[in-house]
């Protein structure tokens, strides 16, 4: 698929007024978008081909890097303690971690926030025994790319255009991927990668990746990713069913929709949106949305989006027309 194929709204069932709402919500904070559904490209704005730092949603395309180690054998199962791919794991100049919790962390829990360490991107403090809350981080993530960079003893962004990103016609001029901005380097005399942040891209790339994930791993005649692993990532995990979640002022109900690094509407907290949706999510509102029942794909960067006091809220003007627009299904 060098290119989209195009088609309008009408021929794709959707309705191009709500649609038109949708992208001048988006506008107000600048940017560029993508809407694709049956694999067309229906609606865009915006310059496609520049990047833009996307953040938090680089957690999403380390899930994608953890399916891959699956797939290849590098990584047996989710619940595999952390220590056995990194043994150092947890360890730095202001860990804090009490008695046996490292010992505790699976790669789920680093895949799921439920791992325990704080927000910032360093080797960070424990908050809590690993499985017992969810909190948001970076520092969780960042040692998930740690396990995943030792256990293929590559640099994760070469194995990732290799592998992943090369077959979608992802390019690096789509895609960049910088070093690491929290910790060395490098790592066993690997190029250190981060999956807190660190991808900027455009978001004709997030439109592809978001597009391998609705077709559940494949991309034409290849299936890149383990089918059943892609399904789980958009779907709320049973590990975290009850768990409470920190500082819910900031995150609202997060353990109720939130999978394996990505958010998702499992609790139908925006009721507008069919509860199948799921999408990464970064500062400046960076937003890869799957929705597999419409058979949806929209990719957005920018500004921020208006600022709102819940959650989820700032999300409601721009999925809830999108997802309300499609009347064929």
């Amino acid at each position: 698929m060098p290119d989209w194929a195009k088609a309008t709204p009408g021929e794709m069932g959707m309705d191009e007024a709500k649609l038109g709402r949708a992208r001048d919500y988006a506008l107000e904070g600048d940017g560029s978008g993508m809407v694709i559904r049956h694999g067309r490209l229906v609606l865009h704005w915006g310059d496609l081909r520049l990047r833009y730092d996307l953040k938090s949603t680089t957690k999403s395309f380390g899930a994608a890097a953890l399916g891959l180690a699956l797939k290849d054998g590098k990584v047996k199962s989710l619940d595999d303690k952390a220590r056995l791919y990194h043994p150092t794991l947890g360890e730095g100049k202001d860990a804090n971690a009490q008695p046996g919790w490292l010992d505790k962390v699976t790669l789920r829990h680093l895949l799921t926030q439920t791992a325990g360490f704080e927000k910032p991107g360093g080797t960070c403090r424990m908050l809590f025994e690993p499985g017992t809350k969810w909190a948001y981080s970076d520092s969780g993530p960042n040692w998930l790319a740690e396990c995943l960079t030792l256990a293929y003893l590559r640099d994760l962004n070469a194995v990732m255009f290799e592998r992943v990103f090369t077959p979608m016609g992802i390019k690096p001029a789509d895609l960049t991927w910088r070093h690491n901005a929290y910790r060395l380097r490098e790592i066993n005399g690997i190029m250190r990668r981060e999956f807190g942040a660190g991808i900027s891209a455009n978001v004709d790339a997030m439109a592809r990746f978001g597009y391998l994930f609705l077709r559940r791993g494949r991309w034409q005649d290849q299936q890149l990713l383990p089918e059943d692993y892609v399904a789980a990532c958009g779907r709320l995990p049973d590990a975290l069913r009850g768990v409470p979640t920190v500082e819910p002022g900031l995150y609202g109900k997060a353990s109720s929709h939130y999978g394996y690094l990505w958010w998702n509407n499992a609790d139908g907290t925006l009721g507008d949106v069919p509860r199948d949706a799921y999408w990464s999510w970064g500062l400046y509102d960076s937003l890869i949305v799957v929705i597999p029942s419409l058979d949806l794909v929209v990719a957005r960067a920018g500004k921020s989006l208006k600022p709102t006091p819940e959650h989820y809220a700032k999300l409601i003007p721009f999925l809830g027309p999108i997802a309300q627009s499609v009347r064929e299904k």
